[in-house]
């Protein structure tokens, strides 16, 4: 079967979420499958396996809705796109397109580093949920990551094509965290600075935690930057990376305490789990997605989950305190191995069988 893997939203220097579920779920189907990348910059290479290649135009040009006039000619069995806005005008092959969340429709300001006809764009389709049914019925399957999505499309009735999981993963570990060592005074923080990630009440909650530090493992705008730097007491606290290695992320990962994020909304949280498949215990905000990816390790420490609070103050109080329970060695252990047994349970192996079956059962409907 020849499965052409949409892999222009792939970074060129440092994954993202959505460009390392792509390169992740590329490795892992090339096996399975007769895998063609598609992309729209030669510098997204370095990020992706060894495997043949299409390029196209860019996925946020002018070009994109007639992009399918691009791929007809090369006769691909199935196209699968890690997003759902892949064009499709004029298709002549199967295609699942991949919902990740609904974080627009409750926070809508897109990324900054969008041109500013796609930022416009983005604010008008997500006025309603209309524009999105229409784009995922163009599709002869829907994809996602997580089964709260799942839930959350059923409930807004957003497509009437099956929704299958292809779920998240993290990075095989060879070497976990030893269970006798204990980490350093270090938090990470990995994920982008938009306001619903509420980097803002990670800081305040550092604020109460003077001994530790905090690596910003992502880029981040200069302005963004200064922004939340002016809301530490201690700004030599904040470690800021602007973005960081595979072998770097891995690095902090092993060392932290623990890994943070306080997000009001998560379409799966992929640095969570890769934290704890080194043993690296995570604190979180109580959303549906983190109980669900974390599962048994809520109950076992391995995830401690921080109620969240608009008004901030007892929110930083009880992510210092989840942080300070994790000193003790006798819960650290504890956690530790508990986040290292949940992580077990996801693998891209298995997210990229999902994929290729599900490919196979189109080729067969075609």
């Amino acid at each position: 079967m020849r499965l052409f893997i949409d892999c222009r939203y792939v970074r060129t220097r440092v994954h993202d979420g959505i460009s390392r579920y792509t390169a992740s779920l590329v490795a892992a189907a090339a096996p399975l499958a007769e895998v063609t990348m598609l992309i729209s910059d030669e510098a997204q290479l370095r990020m992706l396996p060894d495997l043949p290649w299409l390029k196209l135009t860019s996925p946020t040009g002018p070009a994109e809705p007639f992009v399918a006039r691009q791929i007809n000619p090369h006769r691909p069995d199935v196209v699968f796109s890690p997003m759902q806005t892949m064009g499709s005008l004029g298709r002549n092959y199967p295609l699942i397109l991949t919902l990740h969340d609904l974080i627009y429709y409750q926070h809508p300001t897109p990324p900054r580093d969008l041109p500013a006809p796609v930022r416009l764009g983005w604010r008008l389709y997500h006025l309603s949920y209309l524009p999105q049914r229409l784009t995922l019925d163009r599709a002869d399957a829907v994809a996602t990551v997580s089964q709260t999505t799942a839930e959350l499309i059923a409930a807004h009735r957003l497509t009437r094509r099956p929704v299958h999981l292809v779920p998240n993963a993290p990075q095989e570990v060879a070497e976990p965290r030893p269970a006798d060592r204990q980490p350093a005074k270090e938090l990470v923080y990995m994920g982008s600075f938009m306001e619903y990630k509420n980097v803002e009440a990670v800081i305040a909650g550092l604020n109460r935690l003077p001994e530790y530090r905090l690596h910003l493992c992502s880029p981040v705008a200069p302005a963004r930057r200064a922004q939340l730097s002016a809301l530490a007491d201690r700004p030599g606290q904040l470690i800021w990376h602007s973005g960081v290695s595979e072998e770097v992320y891995q690095q902090l990962l092993r060392r932290a305490t623990a890994l943070v994020t306080l997000s009001r909304a998560e379409g799966y949280g992929l640095p969570v789990i890769e934290a704890m498949s080194h043993g690296t215990p995570a604190v979180v905000s109580d959303l549906p997605i983190f109980r669900e990816v974390a599962g048994s390790a809520v109950t076992d420490r391995g995830v401690q989950v921080v109620p969240q609070d608009d008004a901030g103050a007892d929110e930083a109080q009880a992510f210092a305190a989840a942080v300070r329970a994790l000193e003790s060695p006798a819960v650290f252990e504890r956690a530790s191995a508990a986040a290292r047994a949940r992580s077990q349970d996801y693998r891209w192996d298995d997210s990229a069988h999902r994929l290729v079956e599900l490919a196979e059962s189109l080729c067969r409907q075609d």
